[in-house]
């Protein structure tokens, strides 16, 4: 009891959040089959970005709200090469989109050592200052291009100038060129998607299974194994290849079938695993420990030889740059750039979900971001609906779930300084 009790209270804003996303599916009465599709759709777009967060908490430089830097560099990229391109054509192209990656690259990098510079001024108050960097950033960028662009730096491509020949569009529509080119490489229906990674775990399965002399253990791999066909046979079942099933009736049985026709883009979601496999090994690299060591105790770290201002910078570096491929692969999917607006927001979405997910401001995982990632758009999701429900007026969700996405982290900012100041108190009561 005890045990579970500390689980619960470890995970409160998680618990809380399944629990209000449970509530909003149920009042919003929406199609499984409809929440099921977008949640798709966000969690492919939203992942990446959210992932970027991880490396910054490591090093002990808390929840990086400077991604908003590095989002704006995935965006002039996006910018530059849509001039380039005025039909759009090569752009519409895998190509093209490699283009963008490798334009945003060396962007995301400057501003990643200027900001590891300035973080590196600010130790112990990261947080605050690259919020307000990203303040300062985001005027830099209005400057860019809406005074900038068609003055001093000629750009006479009417696609995206406006119309008196100064400043960027403020709309640039994608949909002719980098709208769904990750995306539509190759896909896969859910339940297919399903039984090819069950088929791949039974293979891990019988591979541990083998190279394990432990009974114990080798009954755990043969556990997984049974699971794991059964999944495959539901999974047969509700594809319904015979056409069994075919005629039936029955609700749930219709929002299954509806559900299988989604289709999961497989490129994106193999471009977000390669990213939590970085995550991984990254850890187990020199790199990694630096990052672990300055995370755990900046002074320590520094007596150990470790250049502690080189190693926060390194990391700066590294999520900028994820978030600069994180926006591009965001705005892929979306299919229009708001060229004013669409990286404002970023930073503290990406950060609730991870919170959300059951991160703090000294611990985040790929757990966290992707259990995370899911909660939250969950509720983006169902709330319009559920607030038009019960009070008549979708508007009132809409604020709901911002209002949410603010209060998060601020709940879990407040948790994260009561915890640290129940340990202080312990240890010094000891």
């Amino acid at each position: 009891m005890k045990k579970i009790y500390e689980k619960i209270s470890s995970n409160i804003v998680t618990f809380i959040f399944i629990i209000i996303c449970i509530i909003g599916m149920i009042f919003s009465k929406q199609p499984l089959s409809f929440i099921f599709r977008e949640l798709v759709s966000r969690v492919g777009r939203n992942s990446f970005l959210v992932l970027s967060l991880i490396i910054p908490v490591i090093c002990g430089m808390g929840l990086n709200f400077g991604i908003i830097i590095g989002a704006m560099a995935g965006q002039i990229s996006i910018i530059i090469v849509t001039n380039w391109i005025i039909k759009g054509a090569a752009l519409a192209s895998p190509l093209g989109l490699l283009l963008t990656f490798a334009i945003s690259t060396p962007f995301a990098i400057i501003f990643g050592i200027l900001s590891g510079m300035l973080l590196n001024k600010t130790k112990g108050q990261e947080m605050i200052s690259s919020l307000i960097l990203g303040f300062f950033a985001n005027g830099l960028y209005y400057l860019l291009f809406l005074f900038l662009v068609g003055t001093i730096i000629p750009v006479n491509n009417p696609v995206i100038i406006m119309a008196n020949g100064v400043g960027v569009k403020n709309t640039l529509d994608l949909s002719n060129g980098l709208k769904y080119t990750l995306d539509n490489i190759a896909s896969i229906g859910v339940f297919s998607f399903v039984i090819l990674l069950s088929a791949l775990a039974i293979l891990y399965s019988i591979y541990r299974y083998l190279k394990n002399k432990n009974t114990k253990f080798q009954k755990k791999y043969i556990h997984h194994m049974i699971i794991y066909l059964v999944v495959i046979v539901v999974a047969v079942v509700i594809i319904d290849p015979l056409g069994l099933l075919s005629g039936t009736s029955s609700t749930f049985i219709k929002q299954l079938n509806m559900i299988s026709n989604i289709k999961i883009p497989l490129i994106t979601l193999l471009v977000i695993l390669c990213l939590c496999l970085f995550n991984v090994l990254i850890v187990k690299t020199k790199a990694g420990q630096d990052f672990r060591s300055v995370g755990q105790d900046i002074h320590i770290a520094e007596v150990s030889g470790i250049k502690v201002n080189k190693v926060r910078i390194k990391a700066i570096v590294i999520s900028t740059v994820l978030a600069a491929w994180g926006q591009i692969i965001f705005l892929q999917n979306l299919g229009t750039l708001n060229t004013y607006g669409s990286h404002e927001q970023i930073a503290m979405f990406s950060i609730a979900a991870i919170l959300i997910g059951g991160a703090s401001v000294s611990k985040a995982t790929i757990k966290h971001a992707l259990l995370g990632t899911v909660l939250f758009h969950t509720l983006f999701i169902v709330s319009p609906q559920a607030g038009k429900n019960l009070f008549g007026d979708a508007q009132i969700g809409e604020h709901f779930r911002v209002f949410i996405a603010y209060g998060v982290i601020g709940l879990s900012l407040g948790l994260h300084a009561w915890k640290n100041h129940s340990k202080k108190n312990k240890s010094l009561t000891e």
